[in-house]
């Protein structure tokens, strides 16, 4: 099998961006009526508008111990921090990775393990910078709770940023998600918190640039064995 070059340039478009697209070419138009220059100007900004939904196939690792990034960006921060409370996961802090996005990033969202949704909970709040610490606990958020098949828990959370004004979840609680697969996306800058089961540990740096659905996140290590009283 070959590479096409062109393929390397021009990826899909997921179809949440079509109307946005179709926005931008319209005001496009009118600015060309008004000054070519202004014209070419929103040209260049329906590119980027484009390329911002961008939706690329990504190669997930085969491996079912590894946890993967669920967003392009930066590691912003690593962190203990109890996860979100409408979960209703133990209240017991776990490490927090959390991935930044800025507009120039691909913003569809990808499972970090496999396993079956146990939860999706929504919660409106404030838009401060999603590079911020306190943009876990007062932004816009929708949190996922993945159990897999060992049966421990992992959290993922989307989070609004400055610009973002919408999240978008394409899961609800019974599905079923394999690493790597797309459950939603974030319009317009935002940042992405996985809470990983207690014991493990990440195997990332802050500053770190990740990809969606191939960054190794972190290892899996066998759950903890509960020894039984004699």
């Amino acid at each position: 099998m070959s590479v096409n070059m062109l393929d390397t340039f021009i990826k899909p478009m997921h179809r949440e961006g079509i109307k946005f697209v179709a926005i931008f070419a319209a005001v496009t138009l009118v600015l060309f009526a008004i000054e070519e220059v202004l014209g070419w100007i929103g040209v260049g900004l329906t590119i980027w508008c484009y390329y911002f939904f961008r939706d690329p196939e990504r190669v997930t690792p085969d491996r079912p111990d590894l946890i993967v990034s669920p967003a392009d960006g930066i590691v912003s921060l690593i962190e203990p921090a109890v996860p979100p409370a409408e979960l209703g996961m133990p209240d017991v802090p776990l490490t927090r990775v959390s991935v930044f996005m800025s507009v120039f990033n691909c913003h569809i969202n990808r499972a970090p393990v496999a396993g079956k949704v146990q939860a999706v909970a929504y919660r409106p709040g404030k838009f401060f910078n999603a590079s911020l610490d306190k943009a876990s606990a007062d932004n816009e958020r929708n949190s996922l709770c993945i159990r897999m098949d060992d049966g421990r828990d992992l959290a993922v959370v989307q989070i609004a940023g400055l610009v973002a004004r919408r999240i978008v979840c394409f899961v609800k609680s019974g599905d079923g998600l394999e690493t790597g697969e797309r459950f939603g996306l974030i319009r317009f800058g935002s940042r992405l918190d996985v809470y990983l089961p207690e014991g493990v540990d990440p195997m990332v740096r802050i500053g770190q640039t990740m990809v969606a659905g191939e960054t190794v996140l972190a290892e899996l290590k066998p759950p903890v064995a509960q020894s039984t009283p004699v």
